[in-house]
């Protein structure tokens, strides 16, 4: 699997064949290579450049792999290092683990062996430097005290959220589509006591159900077809950190009971072992669903519920608060100049009270997804009312608890029933079962609407 962008890696072996195989290998798989012959050689090359990660050899003249390793984590300790070892090294590979590689391959290895570990290693690089992002983001953007709302409703969840970012209570953050449960958990663990640990995000919903087991436990070599090295997990990633399990409604049914004794017991199994791994991680769920209404029908377990909500937290829609419109749009508007280079751009009052008046059922994401589209088509002047949609400017017909603006003349209710489909799947990423649940109607009748309608790709 060739990576996007072109990563760098240092290589440092002494056998010129070993090594130029390798720079090939892993060339012709779309990374550039810098290779030394020599430990001392590849830490002046780390040293004055900057590397995704390093392949060592654990024998070299001059710098051993295990020296090495030491002075590579001296220099930048985020960097991950892989060692290569000879048969009846594998005391001196153990060792280096515990000084912090990431990983080793007993010689002779394959290629795709090679390419699977460092793929993981640069993966692992990626979410260590994402979460180091976070972190600075964090100090301006996900402390509590800078989340926006000063409802009534949001001044509740507000209080609630920073009384159980001290501790490292389970919490169940529950809303519709687009109210901010992922940002809430990122206030939760930001402004805690494990903020400069990871924040692991997972989407129990984009996951295939035979392979979200493998993605939250790890698996054991050889456990399954693929399974060609031992692979960490999320829990694992998570160590120290939170794991935010989102739409955690679709947490298989079989897979529920070792998610509890995760909660139970804090440890984790391998697919493939039996030895339990001990953990330290904080859980934080969400659910755009009712999960006592699962619970109610037997398609989520009670006792799972109630190890989740332990501090319940639930995220109002944005159309019972509206009050709280006028400082998002303000938010979100510095926000979108700023990323934008639009400093001098100014909003027009009447386009905030417009806007105060909107249901926005796609909540905040539908509100900041708007201001940023307008921001990035003005003129770099000001947004007036000619700039937002007439679908928000146009007063609308209710209908129950649908709104929609009728034509003075001819309907087709064929065309009325594909855009309420169409702007469905939109609501929920295209996700069928939720947009089934959502419409009322199975997801078998959904599929057979998106078909005739030629949504189905």
């Amino acid at each position: 699997m060739k990576p996007e962008t072109k990563k760098t890696i240092l290589l440092a072996d002494d056998d010129d064949n070993l090594r130029r195989v390798l720079e090939f290998q892993l060339s012709e798989a779309g990374y550039k290579i810098r290779a030394a012959a020599d430990g001392a050689e590849a830490l002046e090359i780390f040293t004055n450049n900057d590397f995704d990660c390093v392949i060592s050899d654990l024998r070299m003249p001059k710098l051993s792999g295990l020296e090495l390793l030491e002075e590579i984590k001296t220099v930048n300790s985020e960097t991950p290092v892989i060692v290569i070892t000879a048969f009846g090294e594998v005391e001196t590979a153990v060792s280096a683990m515990k000084a912090g590689a990431f990983d080793y391959i007993n010689k002779p290895f394959n290629r795709d062996e090679i390419l699977l570990t460092l793929e993981r290693a640069v993966n692992f690089s990626e979410t260590k430097s994402e979460n180091r992002r976070l972190r600075e983001i964090v100090k301006k953007d996900f402390r509590i005290e800078n989340l926006v709302g000063d409802s009534p409703s949001m001044r509740t969840v507000l209080n609630v959220v920073e009384r159980v970012s001290r501790s490292d209570a389970t919490v169940l953050i529950a809303g519709e589509s687009g109210t901010g449960k992922e940002l809430i958990a990122k206030g939760i663990h930001f402004s805690g006591k494990r903020k400069d640990k990871p924040f692991i995000p997972i989407n129990c919903a984009a996951i295939p159900e035979n392979l979200i087991e493998a993605e939250l436990f790890g698996y054991k070599r050889g456990s399954f077809t693929g399974a060609t090295l031992d692979t960490k997990g999320k829990f694992e990633d998570a160590s120290g950190g939170t794991l935010f399990l989102d739409e955690i409604s679709q947490m298989p049914l079989p897979l529920q009971p070792k998610l509890l004794r995760v909660l139970q017991e804090q440890e984790i199994v391998r697919i493939g072992e039996s030895t339990p791994r001990k953990i330290d991680v904080r859980i934080i769920a969400a659910t755009n669903q009712n999960l006592e209404k699962m619970v109610e029908a037997g398609t989520f377990r009670e006792d799972l519920y109630f190890r989740l909500a332990v501090v319940p937290v639930n995220l109002p829609p944005l159309r019972t608060r509206r009050e709280d419109i006028p400082l998002l749009v303000n938010h979100f508007f510095r926000r979108a100049k700023e990323k934008h280079g639009f400093e001098d751009l100014k909003i027009d009052r009447e386009v905030v009270s417009v806007l105060s008046d909107y249901p926005f059922p796609g909540n905040v994401r539908e509100l900041e997804n708007l201001i940023e589209r307008m921001v990035v088509l003005s003129d770099g002047e000001k947004i007036t009312l000619q700039d937002v949609p007439q679908s928000i400017t146009k007063p609308l017909e209710t209908f129950g608890n649908v709104r929609m603006e009728l034509p003075a003349e001819n309907i087709s209710l064929d065309e009325v029933e594909k855009e309420i489909i169409r702007y469905s799947l939109e609501m929920h990423n295209g996700n069928q079962s939720q947009t089934a649940r959502y419409l009322g109607i199975t997801r078998s009748a959904l599929i057979y609407r998106m078909q005739k309608f030629g949504f189905d790709e």
